[in-house]
């Protein structure tokens, strides 16, 4: 039978109970105990005479003047059983006429357990909550493709135990990342997401208009820059958890809009941040998983081992044979040719060549471990080191072959950060439409004094390689083109 069909006959369902005077949507629902407490307590809840239950009909059985149905509250499945002769007749032909497998019901009876061992609510009067007019998929397993169980995810959950599982790792995830900032006396603050110069990373970003101002801004690209104002403004440690939007290509790793989270520590370099950061991942991963050991992307991760540590350079000159202190753009190019690396041709300069070298070199790299010594000319906001003015004071996080975080000790020099960013623009002049804008109302704000501060970025790409899944079936709702 077709849809439309199927939908009218539904709507007629809708007319017989308005005329047996049941609202097919009311407004009140009355609900004693979840499905879950129920299953849990049945032993205790059982002497009561009677209890209301509510939820999702997901399948109905039987014949004649006994029918067998399974509800779905969100946290559990439970039988209900209608007799017709223990129960007034016109209530169950009510039922028998009107209910369909995806309506919403409340059931009001008392516990038993069956023959076969089955808990069991035996029903004696019911009450629809929400008819619903489109029949539930009978084989929602039965859709392979990604487009479809995305489009329609809402049915995806219902049907699949696992998506249903992994929303409810993702809450986990960042519950316990907020917990653990927390005890450690870190603030949660929110920044603007409409800037008008999108700072904080290297990224191409979505533009906007203000209506209210006749302005085109920026949906932002990082949180970085305002979470460092606070700093300037004697904030001693502070984090964010929210999202950030980067108008770029989208690949199992990468998505366009995506949660983040930043901490900003006041009085702390990028040694301090290492520590805190492994201390961090290991937290997430118990709490959330329950385990430190992962299988990601065919390598096998122990968070509980000890992180390694990788020198930038040095590890790219012993995967390819390129110093990138002694080479130049044609020469990388060349090694990237030979490797058959694809990379962006346009803006391309000697940053995203050995760039595109390193990342290569990266998906080689298990992990877990800290990524450091990267020169200057690769982080326009990370303090230089003392002792080689070249090379930052940044760390990334390198798991199963890719960056899952990154921190540094922020450069709070108003001097230098203005002449980097003077370099990243003339990047953008020349094409390179990711390198930094130019923001002096943050240079100005340096210029009051930043105490020593180390800051970190983390996605929710860290949550989908624990998961070992694409980042975009690990999203509620990842974005989808348009029907048709």
């Amino acid at each position: 039978m077709i849809f439309e069909e199927l939908r009218k006959i539904r709507i007629e369902k809708i007319k017989l109970l308005e005329k047996a005077g049941m609202e097919p949507y009311p407004a009140i629902s009355k609900k004693d105990y979840d499905i879950s407490e129920t299953v849990k307590n049945f032993e205790e809840i059982s002497q009561k005479s009677s209890i209301y239950l509510v939820g999702r009909v997901m399948a109905i059985r039987g014949q004649g003047g006994l029918v067998f149905i399974n509800i779905n509250d969100g946290t559990g499945i439970f039988q209900g059983l209608l007799k017709k002769d223990e129960m007034e007749a016109k209530i169950f032909d009510l039922f028998q006429s009107t209910v369909d497998i995806g309506d919403y019901i409340q059931i009001n009876g008392k516990l038993f357990i069956t023959k076969r061992g089955e808990k069991t609510l035996q029903i004696t009067d019911w009450k629809m909550l929400t008819k619903s007019l489109r029949p539930l998929p009978e084989k929602w397993h039965g859709i392979q493709d990604e487009e479809g169980r995305l489009r329609n995810r809402y049915l995806d959950i219902i049907f699949n135990p696992e998506v249903k599982e992994t929303i409810e790792k993702r809450a986990k995830f960042f519950s316990s990342m907020r917990q653990f900032l927390a005890d450690r006396n870190f603030m949660e603050v929110d920044t603007p997401v409409l800037e008008n110069t999108a700072g904080g990373a290297e990224a191409r970003p979505f533009v906007t208009h203000y209506n209210a101002y006749d302005l085109d801004v920026y949906l932002r690209i990082s949180p970085e820059l305002w979470l460092k104002r606070l700093m300037v403004a004697g904030f001693p440690k502070v984090y964010e958890i929210g999202k950030v939007f980067r108008n770029e290509g989208a690949d199992a790793e990468h998505l366009q809009d995506y949660m983040h989270m930043e901490f900003y520590w006041a009085y702390a370099d990028y040694n301090d941040g290492m520590k805190l950061v492994e201390e961090m991942y290991k937290y997430i991963a118990e709490e959330t998983f329950g385990t430190l050991k992962f299988k990601i992307r065919g390598f096998e991760i122990d968070l509980g081992k000890k992180w390694e540590v990788y020198d930038f350079a040095q590890t790219i000159k012993e995967k390819t044979s390129i110093d990138i202190f002694k080479t130049d753009l044609k020469e990388i190019e060349e090694k990237l040719q030979d490797l058959k690396v694809e990379y962006d041709r346009k803006g391309f300069n000697l940053n995203r060549a050995i760039d595109s070298l390193w990342k290569y070199c990266r998906k080689q790299i298990g992990g877990p471990g800290f990524l450091i010594n990267v020169p200057v000319m690769m982080e326009p906001l990370a303090k230089r080191m003392e002792k080689n003015k070249n090379l930052v004071e940044r760390f990334q996080v390198i798991l199963a072959g890719s960056e899952n975080g990154k921190g540094f000790s922020e450069l709070n020099d108003p001097i230098d950060q203005l002449g980097r960013f003077t370099d990243q623009a003339k990047l953008r002049e020349e094409g390179d439409e990711e390198a930094q804008m130019m923001d002096g109302d943050f240079v100005e704000a340096l210029e009051y004094g930043m105490p020593p501060t180390c800051g970190f970025g983390v996605s929710e790409r860290l949550f989908s390689f624990l998961c070992d899944k694409p980042i975009r079936e690990c999203q509620i709702f990842p974005f989808m083109r348009p029907k048709g």
